[in-house]
């Protein structure tokens, strides 16, 4: 297995959950972490389809398409 460098994010966290090993802690920061990444999901998306290139049929395509396939 090859050897890998962490991140500077990936290091930030690792001291971020280094106070407090709790299960609920963890969560917490999970939570944090999915709503922060939905809300700029939601204005990339919102942008998109300002400027008309996401619509219901691009939607509707997506909806289909398989992302696992290369």
């Amino acid at each position: 297995m090859e050897a890998r460098t962490l991140t500077p994010t990936q290091l930030h966290l690792l001291k971020l959950f280094s106070h407090n090993d709790s299960e609920e802690y963890a969560l917490e920061i999970q939570d944090v972490l999915t709503q922060h990444f939905q809300k700029k999901l939601d204005e990339e998306a919102d942008k998109l389809w300002d400027e008309g290139i996401l619509d219901d049929k691009r939607l509707e395509e997506l909806r289909h398409e398989d992302f696992h396939v290369k």
